[in-house]
């Protein structure tokens, strides 16, 4: 079999005992066999794994998960040592060096921490290292937290361009709904990369309607909506997506082997740059901009750069080289891109032709507000 690269994502109710929190060791031990056995095929792999603070609840007696910052970031601090503790035990028996790489979002924001991520997952994947991986908790500030290990997991993908994602839950598939509770549910088999907002905007719908969509438990963050934008991040960077039971880890080494297992969701071609594929989707927007119909058609159609001429409005305060979002009239997103000018250079200038800034401004500054090479369509 041709060495791949694997990122592997194992959610807390997968971990955990749900009516204690407790850590479910024989799971435990069943997903480390697989993951020894896919690095003696040669795979590359990563794991991304939830349960530091289900297990810090535990461990403190908590009887649900905190909601206050301080104190989730705490708990955070107490699990996260005993579940690395538990994986390096569990590894070592194997053999299997492991190492623990703890992010926030703001390592993926700018440019150099992002490539220097990128090197400590090249150099620990050519050691034959496992990389575990979580979010820093106990740092972490809403404004720049990932929000969830779909999420995450997504973007690591993405860094190290994975050929595979899977997101390891509670449940054997994707459905229409939840077929613990609908026996109408239907299973979802395969989705190709342009039906996946149809299917997250279906879902969406099904989750205001209060229909049971979403899975996971009350020790978790994620559920069926976040495993979808997951899905779609990873597609975007030529990532295939599979959803499939965490109890039966096992079924990794026969999807690998061509079996039709769990719901597969398609990648997209690798056409787009590291470097754009950071502009979407690591870094975080500041602010919006909204273009006219003309402006809409120039960047999406035409592939052209973006003028200050097209703009019509800004919305928050950015900074230059700040990434923000392009939208159209109506608000919806078309867009991420990084601006060559501040949120009140940009005030000041829109509606403008380019060879006005310097007499705006008051300095010379670029033709563009945002440039071709810095944007990436959404």
């Amino acid at each position: 079999m041709q060495t791949q690269t694997i990122v592997i994502k194992i959610g807390t109710s997968s971990l955990t005992k749900p009516e204690t929190g407790d850590l479910h060791i024989a799971a435990i031990a069943r997903l480390v066999e697989v993951i020894t056995q896919l690095r003696r095929q040669e795979h590359r792999v990563v794991l991304v794994s939830s349960g530091a603070v289900g297990v810090g609840c535990a461990r403190l007696g908590m009887k649900g998960r905190p909601t206050h910052i301080a104190l989730k970031q705490a708990v955070a601090a107490v699990g996260q040592g005993r579940l690395m503790r538990i994986y390096d035990d569990f590894f070592g028996t194997l053999n299997q060096p492991v190492a623990q790489v703890l992010l926030t979002r703001a390592n993926l924001i700018q440019r150099q921490h992002y490539i220097n991520v990128h090197s400590t997952f090249t150099e620990l994947l050519n050691l034959g290292v496992v990389p575990i991986v979580n979010e820093n908790d106990t740092v972490a500030v809403d404004e720049l937290k990932f929000g969830d290990n779909d999420t995450l997991s997504s973007l690591v993908a993405s860094l190290i361009e994975a050929d595979w994602l899977f997101l390891l839950t509670d449940v054997d598939r994707l459905y229409s709904a939840d077929p613990r509770q609908d026996i109408d549910a239907k299973p979802i088999e395969f989705v190709e990369s342009d039906q996946l907002p149809d299917l997250i905007q279906i879902l969406n719908e099904a989750a205001s309607e209060k229909l049971p969509a979403r899975g996971g438990t009350e020790w978790g963050t994620g559920g069926m909506n976040t495993k979808l934008a997951a899905a779609r991040i990873a597609a975007a960077a030529g990532v295939k997506t599979v959803i499939t039971k965490g109890d039966a880890p096992d079924s990794i080494l026969r999807i690998l082997e061509g079996e039709n297992i769990g719901t597969q969701f398609a990648a997209q071609p690798r056409t787009v740059t590291a470097r754009k594929r950071w502009i979407a989707y690591g870094m975080v927007p500041l602010g919006k901009i909204f273009l006219d119909d003309g402006a809409v058609k120039a960047v999406m159609n035409l592939g052209r750069s973006l003028l200050p001429a097209g703009i019509t409005k800004v919305e928050g305060r950015f900074d230059a080289q700040d990434a923000i979002g392009l939208c159209d009239s109506e608000g919806k997103e078309i867009a991420r891109g990084i601006a060559n000018y501040s949120s009140n250079e940009i005030e000041r200038i829109l509606g403008y032709q380019s060879e006005d800034i310097p007499r705006l401004l008051g300095f010379e500054g670029e033709d563009t507000v945002v440039h071709r090479d810095n944007l990436v369509l959404s």
